[in-house]
């Protein structure tokens, strides 16, 4: 079975932009992502996109934008010698027992799916994101949970430390989070 690191989407592989990201052009990829999605290349994992995407469900956007944005992304990562396996989101409104859908974060349904089309590991893998639902996505699905302080995380680490949450370590950014995972791995050989 494969080992995956599943990256939330905005404020950790891009810049949060305050509301709902709706065409490519307002993507600005933090310059570091693309050395931590290769370090999780060169390191035999899954690069995952898993993203929270409420913006559909709320009107403001459609799904074939979402996956313009994906298909984008993917090609800028590649320019980059980068490769993310693949990107799923959640179209869901925050108030998802509505619509039915298991998939928003926390939940784990974008993470079982993965580990369909892959046959990954959940146990072994990893997500990275700026906010409580990240980790406890990872928590959920029984993976670590990494808080980066990009994007919401300095206002997410404030709010886990309030209700006691223990993400498995808080960085800097996504770059400081792979090479925490690219440090534990090696010593696990």
């Amino acid at each position: 079975m494969k080992v995956a690191v599943f990256f939330d989407r905005d404020g950790t592989l891009n810049e949060e932009k305050g509301d709902y990201i709706t065409r490519y052009e307002d993507i600005k990829i933090y310059p570091f992502a693309f050395e931590a999605v290769r370090i999780v290349n060169s390191l035999g994992f899954l690069a995952i996109v898993t993203t929270n995407q409420a913006g559909v469900a709320k009107g403001l956007l459609k799904e074939e934008d979402v996956e313009e944005i994906h298909r984008k992304m993917k090609e800028e990562f590649e320019k980059n010698n980068a490769k993310i396996s693949a990107f799923y989101y959640c179209p869901a409104h925050p108030d998802h027992s509505k619509e039915g859908l298991d998939c928003r974060k926390p939940l784990i349904g974008m993470a079982l799916k993965a580990k369909e089309e892959f046959g990954i590991d959940l146990e072994k893998s990893f997500v990275i994101g700026d906010k409580v639902e990240d980790i406890l996505f990872a928590k959920n699905f029984g993976g670590k949970g990494i808080l980066v302080l990009t994007g919401y995380g300095r206002k997410s680490k404030e709010e886990i430390e309030r209700i006691g949450i223990k993400p498995d370590f808080v960085a800097e950014n996504v770059l400081t989070a792979v090479e925490w995972i690219k440090e534990r791995w090696e010593e696990g050989r």
